[in-house]
């Protein structure tokens, strides 16, 4: 049995298929481990959700921002962006069966002493606090008004993490800190709008991973001793990355789906 962790799919089928190809996966001993962004801008989002939920507990999945607005769109939240190419997800017979299942998805997966979230860690967090502030994310988005949490994640929340911030706002500094930052200012402030990989990041911002005083053990592919980061711009016309976590080999498949969507 082999384990291979993979970065942002956004909608790109045909090249997740030829990544499993090449490193031979087979669903009946191998397993998956996902990242999050498994749709928008890529052209066949529907073909990755039907095909990644069909894998039933060989892939473990986390949410990242594009399937926090998948489900903002689904529920009626959040309005259609220029690039957005989620229309057949919406438009499909088995939409509520997806958009379902997409919403039991986890924040973050800790397993063997390993811990997958989309973008980051706060550096103030312990994983102990980030696994709880993940599980009440969670458990808003799986409730009875996932449209309500939904909602409020779409409103501006603190720049920065403290403790005591009221429930809705620790829904969105940890909904922020979990799909996506990348990097933070000298105060622990996101660094928003930055969105290059560690070696861009611009004056007095830092990626989080290299904060100060980090209480946890589209970067492109990057690895440290306790970070490995596999967002490699697939669907901007790079790579698709898997790192099989049993020795760390690396695979990439170059774009196969086309070009994302226009601006």
């Amino acid at each position: 049995m082999a384990l291979y962790a993979i970065g942002d799919i956004q909608g790109c089928f045909l090249t997740l298929s030829r990544l499993l190809e090449r490193v031979r996966f087979d669903p009946r001993h191998d397993r998956l481990w996902l990242v999050g962004d498994l749709v928008n801008r890529g052209p066949r989002s529907l073909e990755v959700l039907r095909f990644v939920r069909g894998l039933g507990e060989r892939a473990t999945v986390v949410l990242g921002n594009h399937d926090l607005h998948l489900l903002g769109r689904a529920f009626g939240v959040r309005k259609p962006k220029r690039r957005d190419t989620l229309d057949d997800v919406l438009t499909a017979p088995d939409r509520p069966e997806l958009i379902e299942w997409l919403r039991q998805r986890p924040l973050l997966h800790r397993e063997d002493g390993r811990l997958m979230v989309h973008a980051g860690l706060l550096p103030q967090w312990t994983v102990a606090v980030a696994e709880e502030l993940a599980r009440e994310l969670d458990e808003a988005l799986r409730s009875e008004s996932p449209a309500r949490t939904l909602e409020a994640l779409n409103q501006p929340g603190p720049s920065r993490w403290r403790d005591g911030l009221d429930p809705d706002d620790r829904l969105r500094v940890s909904a922020r800190a979990f799909t996506r930052m990348r990097a933070l200012d000298a105060k622990g402030r996101d660094c928003k709008g930055f969105t290059g990989p560690p070696s861009q990041a611009p004056p007095g911002c830092r990626p989080w991973f290299d904060a100060k005083g980090r209480r946890s053990a589209a970067l492109g592919l990057y690895r440290t001793d306790s970070v490995i980061h596999l967002d490699s711009g697939c669907v901007w016309g790079g790579a698709l990355t898997a790192v099989r976590l049993d020795d760390g080999k690396v695979f990439q498949e170059a774009l196969a789906d086309g070009s994302p969507a226009p601006d």
